[in-house]
């Protein structure tokens, strides 16, 4: 090889270790990074980076493609709006596309009784608003989540969230009237009446139940390790809201629009929210949220209270209405079931053999594998780290989840194809076989 050819491959080899130590130098260390390359181009489930590598793609922008990078759809429908205009502030100069999507939503939603839809920007902003419809519905102020909950990174967002770090980490005092229960877990052994029994001590000893507003919880919680809630706990939740005149707000930010099989994640459940929050695959990649609730409670602020400069963004709301066309025509429900029955048969073999896999749960193709050291029971994030890092290796991106950081979620686009998702499923199998202590592998 001739010095040249050398010196070219020297400075391709360097790119994304360049780029990093720009990224370094010019944005603080808070914004964590996972990734030590950096993307130049996605097509549905292939990320391509700077150096000419290809990944696919099971993070999805934290579940925000669940149509896939770059939908033509979405493409063709963002294109057609920048033709039009770009913004006028919806609050200022309101446009049709967005009063019709929020008819679909007020369609499509599993609210009863008539319902309306507000939009804002970000999961965080959904779930603050939703706050605020939900306390001046009432005209009450405390909430209760759940322990390991996550929603939002703002003051509120981090208080609900049931996690310390690294959300909550240095930035207290954390705004107050916010309690939290235990969420059920069969591998940290909490049932169902255990959490229920918790909450009525909140109301006994910690805030009088004439003081909640409303209880905040996620069908399947994200963050916290792709926890389903038990269908026992929704009953549970639902009748004491009604007990007290609370409001129930589901948290579907992560969960909505086709992930869990499903539209909305709630329509797996038999009880019905009051409020639903929305956000990340509404968008296709574009940055659009929304509440959505029964009339009368998103009716309650006054004219000027909720809004939000960005809210109902005409771009972001072009792509939205194609997002749900593409769930629609190419059956992306139906989709994600066939896809998630895949990864868990795969996962769940792969447990007969290994007795570090503590448990595959999920809904649809909102999956999780949680890892245990053998014998002591103890989480096994190293081993999880492991994982993620030979699967990278092998050209897969995975993210891991929990508590502890001991559970990788899985979160490919709904449209991969079918040769390329195989692929996947090998690279997933390899890296938990290879990382497998010799007493526990096969």
């Amino acid at each position: 090889m001739s010095s040249a050819a050398t010196n070219d491959t020297t400075r391709a080899s360097s790119v994304n270790q360049q780029l990093q130590s720009r990224r370094t130098a010019a944005m603080p260390r808070g914004v964590g990074v996972m990734c030590g390359f950096h993307a130049v181009q996605a097509d549905n489930a292939l990320l391509t980076d700077a150096e000419g590598r290809q990944y696919i793609d099971f993070a999805a922008g934290i579940a925000v493609l669940n149509t896939g990078h770059r939908h033509p759809r979405v493409v063709q429908a963002v294109q057609r709006q920048l033709e039009c205009f770009t913004h006028t502030a919806f609050q200022i100069v309101p446009y049709e596309s967005a009063i019709a999507l929020a008819e679909r939503i007020n369609a499509l939603a599993p609210i009863d009784g008539p319902a309306k839809t507000a939009f804002f920007t970000t999961g965080a902003e959904a779930v603050e608003n939703a706050v605020k419809i939900a306390r001046h519905a009432t005209g009450r102020s405390a909430v209760i989540a759940f322990q390991g909950a996550f929603h939002g990174r703002t003051q509120l967002g981090m208080a609900l969230t049931g996690k310390v770090a690294p959300y909550k980490q240095g930035f207290g005092p954390m705004p107050g009237e916010v309690f939290h229960a235990p969420f059920p877990s069969d591998v940290q052994g909490i049932s169902v009446q255990q959490s229920l029994d918790a909450i009525a001590m909140l109301l006994k000893t910690s805030v009088d139940p004439q003081r909640v507003a409303a209880i905040i919880v996620e069908p399947l919680q994200g963050e916290g390790g792709f926890n389903p809630v038990p269908a026992a706990l929704f009953t549970g939740l639902r009748q004491l809201c009604n007990q007290h005149g609370m409001l129930l707000i589901a948290d579907e930010v992560q969960t909505g629009f086709a992930r869990t099989g499903k539209l909305f994640a709630m329509e797996h459940y038999s009880v019905r929210p009051d409020l639903i929050t929305m956000a990340k695959s509404l968008g296709g990649g574009l940055p659009i949220s929304g509440v959505v609730g029964r009339a009368a409670i998103m009716d309650a602020p006054h004219p000027g209270g909720l809004g939000g400069t960005y809210a109902a963004n005409p771009l972001a709301v072009a792509a939205a209405h194609a997002v749900l066309d593409v769930i629609d025509e190419e059956r992306l429900c139906e989709r994600a079931l066939a896809l998630g029955s895949q990864l868990r048969a795969r996962l769940q073999a792969l447990q007969t053999q290994d007795a570090g896999i503590a448990e595959v749960r999920g809904l649809g193709s909102m999956l999780a594998v949680e890892f245990h050291i053998p014998g002591s029971g103890a989480p096994d994030a190293q081993r999880v780290a492991a994982i993620v890092q030979r699967a990278q290796q092998q050209g897969l991106l995975l993210l891991t989840c929990g508590l502890y950081g001991n559970a990788i979620r899985f979160l490919y686009p709904l449209t991969i194809p079918e040769p390329l998702f195989g692929k996947a499923l090998d690279i997933i199998a390899n890296a938990i076989t290879q990382t497998a202590p010799q007493s526990v592998a096969a």
